[in-house]
């Protein structure tokens, strides 16, 4: 067993070894949690609610304590580590600053905890506001500052005693969709520019992907994925992943044959090639995944089937055709506005294709979205 002064492997900053939690002693909400995040990495613990995303990190914070294995922190167990003396940055979406006190002194009193002098703390309060271009709101109360403002504050209090490690649990989830948009390339630069780390959670996706360095997808308390956002859009290994991360099309359907890294999956009376990726063998069931983008109109991929057009929604820089295919009528395909593109008009046939290695046969999961 690792002990509170042992060490690990140097190269993980943060570490989990073997976590799991249960809060009633019977059921796991977290589930064998093993996860190693390098310094200076910004890594995304993404799910829906109730996967265990926020258990972990309210076990990094030590505001819930991990029933069996050791969370480690620059290789040192922190397992009995009180929250104030991890040294560990925290942001969360209700920005729990306090309403009496100036930004200033939002900033300035967990230096003051730590005891640093006067001086000290006003440079570093003036550095922290610079770091999110909040320089000169120091005398305001946060009462006076707009939804995006304070959230830079939270931020700005979370970096102002140097730490390196900070954690953001859905910071972005009370503010509108531009702000939300402009906070999150914010939050970025910052990351960048100080080379802290950050362990963040969300439930949308599109964050963790225009974000993060790794994102660790979450579902029933385990890690499906763990990979950059790319991969993890591009290559989804499980059906979960697959609907959770962007819009995807699907079909289920049973392996009829595999040759090589490619399954034939009969779908009705139709056979679909696709990359053989976590389907297990002949006879088994598949649920096969495509990205909208990745369909043609016309008979250009490997696989052509015939399309019924269903519904057409002009959304500027593509089409979005919704189509019904193989008894899905709520396959999409997303049609680029070029001059050279012809979509068929709603009610009309068409036959539409893709490619075998843009088509992945996954797991079949009844409880996928």
């Amino acid at each position: 067993m690792v002990t509170e002064t042992s060490m690990t492997d140097s190269s993980a900053y943060v570490a989990f070894d073997g976590v799991q939690k249960s809060y009633d002693g019977k059921t796991l909400v977290v589930k064998d949690l093993n996860l190693k995040i390098e310094k200076g990495e910004f890594v995304t613990m993404l799910g829906p609610s109730g996967s265990g995303k926020t258990t972990c990190l309210m076990m990094l914070a030590g505001f819930e304590t991990a029933t069996h294995g050791q969370i480690l922190l620059d290789g040192v167990s922190i397992n009995n580590i009180p929250p104030h003396k991890r040294g560990i940055g925290m942001v969360f979406q209700n920005y729990a600053l306090f309403p009496h006190m100036t930004v200033g002194e939002n900033l300035s009193f967990p230096l003051e905890v730590r005891g640093m002098d006067k001086s000290t703390r006003q440079d570093k309060v003036q550095r922290a506001l610079d770091m999110v271009r909040m320089g000169e709101f120091g005398s305001r109360r946060p009462a006076q500052l707009s939804g995006g403002q304070q959230q830079r504050i939270a931020v700005a209090r979370a970096l102002v005693f140097d730490a390196e490690l900070v954690l953001m649990d859905e910071p972005l989830g009370a503010l509108d969709k531009q702000l939300r948009e402009e906070m999150q390339y914010e939050i970025k630069r910052i990351h960048e520019n100080l080379g802290v780390t950050v362990v963040y959670v969300t439930h949308d996706q599109s964050e963790a992907l225009t974000m993060s360095d790794r994102i660790a997808v979450f579902d029933d308390g385990r890690i499906q994925q763990l990979a950059g956002p790319s991969e993890l859009y591009e290559k989804p290994e499980t059906s979960f992943v697959a609907q959770f991360i962007g819009e995807n099309n699907k079909f289920t359907g049973r392996v009829e044959e595999l040759v090589g890294d490619v399954a034939h999956v009969s779908v009705g009376d139709t056979t679909i090639k696709a990359l053989a990726v976590n389907c297990g063998g002949k006879g088994d069931l598949s649920q096969l995944s495509i990205r909208p983008e990745r369909v043609t109109i016309g008979e250009l991929g490997d696989n052509v089937v015939d399309a019924k057009v269903c519904e057409l929604i002009y959304l500027g820089d593509h089409i979005r055709c919704r189509l019904d295919v193989l008894g899905n009528d709520e396959f999409v395909v997303k049609v680029p506005n070029a001059s050279n593109q012809k979509v068929p008009e709603v009610g009309g046939e068409t036959s539409i294709s893709w490619s075998t290695q843009d088509c992945r046969a996954l797991d079949h999961a009844e409880v996928a979205a």
